[in-house]
């Protein structure tokens, strides 16, 4: 069984460069950086690369409530879930202020845990700012260490200390990619629990109809027709509007995470609610991270039918979203036990697909045929002329063109290819990548 990538959490009061440490460390602009305090309010998290070793890096911004008095309670609560859930604290402090009560607060927190913590002194931009560096020793976390995570200084070194105070031996585990790691999503009481049970045949999760009731991921690896899967049951996830709670900031969170450590993720929606809009949204975040999909309608016992009942669900999920047209559906019930084996008989068969890879010859002649009977168009009179292909890579797909000019090349001329590959191979439920390169 793979092991997980270890995770990173930021943590600190509002408004010491948290968000701004976290573009910095990711290289990209992904969470909102804003002077005011507590702006950070998405669930945002990123997989960080450096010298070869990967690490989950979480910003624990969140919510805030409007009543500042309540400040101190709200980052508790974020600090609090942040030493549950890290195998590392970044603890971030204003290098230019005076340390605050949050601050020591924090600090104490943090020494009662005993988690491996890095004390992060931000915002010194030189080294005269540095003067003053030997006061954070009074907040009992051991060397403070200096950095400015605007201007970029001493991040390298920063990255560095950061490895060496992650487990070697999980920075450096590759994951098995014959294994298949099976994710099952979806909104809060849509049903995971119950059906990952149905495929366990015993209680593994615990069963109830209060949502979120499954706020850890939790693994199972079983046998099937002698392969071991690894099933990961997650919390569920819901719109950023509804996330009011520390614990659900983190469940969410982790449920993200599990779907970047899965290769195929089961989308499990509440038959009697209908294909809402959060789950098109959770389809999005799934076929984004590039894994396979299956999405299952749970509670079908409960659903009123009549003859093309099933058929209509399909259509409104396909008329609200095209992409899940290449996306199998099963129609099931967990209290019931109704279809639940073809899931696991599905997942085996869309892996299957995950890793396949087409002959180059045989793809060769394949779109020769079909780019000489719809040639791409011609863009600012310049002719694309498509001079080879290739699959690249398995699991998941990638198809390369090899052309004279890639970047005329039309996001209609990629899908009609896409849709003659879908219609010669059998990629069903997998995401397919289509690029073209210059020959």
């Amino acid at each position: 069984m793979s092991v997980d990538k270890p995770v990173v959490a930021i943590v600190g009061r509002p408004n010491v460069g948290k968000s701004t440490l976290f573009n910095r460390l990711l290289k990209k602009r992904k969470s909102i950086v804003h002077s005011e305090a507590g702006v950070t309010r998405d669930r945002i998290h990123d997989t960080v690369n450096w010298s070869g070793c990967q690490f989950i890096l979480i910003d624990t911004g969140g919510y805030i409530p409007d009543d500042t008095d309540q400040i101190n309670v709200a980052v508790k609560e974020q600090i609090g879930m942040a030493i549950e859930e890290s195998d590392l604290l970044l603890f971030v402090v204003d290098g230019v202020e005076t340390l605050t009560n949050i601050d020591h607060q924090v600090a104490e927190m943090i020494r009662k845990s005993g988690k491996n913590v890095i004390l992060t002194v931000n915002k010194l931009d030189n080294e005269k700012l540095e003067i003053y560096l030997h006061d954070f020793y009074n907040l009992g976390l051991g060397k403070p260490y200096a950095i400015s995570a605007m201007k970029g200084r001493r991040i390298g070194d920063y990255l560095d200390l950061i490895l060496e105070n992650l487990p070697r031996e999980v920075l450096e585990t590759d994951e098995n990619p014959e294994l298949l790691k099976l994710a099952i999503v979806g909104k809060p009481n849509a049903g995971k629990s119950s059906i990952l049970n149905c495929l366990l045949g015993e209680n593994k999760a615990i069963v109830t109809d209060i949502p979120g009731t499954t706020r850890d991921s939790i693994d199972t690896s079983i046998k099937y027709f002698g392969k071991t899967i690894t099933l990961i049951d997650t919390a569920g996830l819901r719109k950023k509007s509804k996330v009011k709670d520390n614990i659900e900031y983190f469940s969410a969170v982790r449920s993200n995470i599990a779907i970047s450590r899965s290769n195929i993720s089961v989308l499990v929606i509440d038959g009697t609610e209908g294909f809402q809009k959060q789950d098109a949204n959770i389809c999005r975040a799934i076929l984004n991270n590039k894994r396979g999909l299956l999405i299952v309608i749970n509670k079908w016992d409960l659903v009123k039918k009549s003859t093309n009942t099933m058929k209509e669900y399909v259509d409104e999920m396909i008329y609200q979203s095209n992409t899940l047209k290449n996306y199998p559906v099963i129609f099931t019930s967990a209290l019931t036990k109704k279809r639940v084996t073809q899931i696991m008989e599905k997942s085996q068969q869309i892996f299957e697909n995950y890793q396949r890879k087409i002959n180059t010859k045989e793809l060769n002649d394949f779109f020769q045929k079909v780019i000489d009977r719809t040639p791409p168009p011609a863009t600012y009179g310049k002719y694309i002329r498509i001079k080879y292909v290739s699959q690249v890579k398995s699991a998941p797909p990638l198809i390369v063109f090899f052309c004279n000019e890639p970047k005329l090349v039309t996001e209609e001329y990629k899908r009609f290819l896409e849709n003659q590959f879908r219609s010669k191979y059998n990629f069903e439920g997998v995401p397919i990548s289509i690029k073209f390169r210059k020959k």
